[in-house]
């Protein structure tokens, strides 16, 4: 699958599974909401104590498997590659732009950027290397 493809899916498709690397080896899972921003790279956020960022700490390669709301019936895609994560107070322009892009405007901004601070949130920033499925089967 075209890397652009991928990234046409993913803005339109937000529900995922990201996978990382857990200290032993083995992956750990799980569900968060994705889109892709303005310089292709798919984004999540995520609260900087999560797991799933301590692995991503350690080990920056993730994978990301997104589908339909309905899950099943559906077409699916599957992206790989390294991640940044960019802590605030530099996430918080990017954090807006993630909300913007998955559930449009906020009623409240500033109380949006209060949350994102007392939440310790962080944007991690994934850098498309390889998309599937390239066959249906």
């Amino acid at each position: 699958m075209d890397l652009d493809e991928a990234r046409d899916y993913l803005r339109k498709q937000h529900h995922a599974v990201l996978a990382t690397m857990r200290r032993d080896g083995t992956p750990q899972m799980s569900p968060v909401t994705v889109s892709v921003d303005a310089d292709g790279y798919v984004v999540v956020s995520s609260r900087d104590t999560a797991m799933k960022v301590k692995n991503l700490r350690r080990d920056p390669r993730a994978w990301v498997c997104a589908f339909p709301d309905a899950f099943y019936g559906g077409p699916f895609v599957q992206v790989e590659g390294n991640v940044t994560i960019v802590d605030l107070p530099e996430a918080m322009d990017g954090l807006v732009d993630y909300y913007r892009s998955v559930s449009g405007e906020h009623p409240d901004w500033d109380d949006y950027r209060a949350a994102m601070v007392r939440d310790q949130r962080v944007l991690i920033k994934l850098d498309i290397t390889r998309a599937g499925p390239d066959v249906q089967g």
